[in-house]
């Protein structure tokens, strides 16, 4: 299972927030798989 599937079952199933996400951007997911995860384009600063 890669690190998307993970981050994307953690987020679906609700271990895991938006911000959660957020943070995995960079180390464990790209900007666009944030996207495709949330349906929230992803910016630099944390709202």
């Amino acid at each position: 299972m890669s690190k998307y599937e993970i981050v994307k079952e953690f987020y679906n199933a609700k271990l895991w927030s938006v911000g959660m996400v957020w943070n995995a951007v960079e180390r464990w997911i790209t900007e666009k798989e944030y996207l495709d995860i949330t349906g929230k384009e992803y910016e630099k600063e944390k709202e």
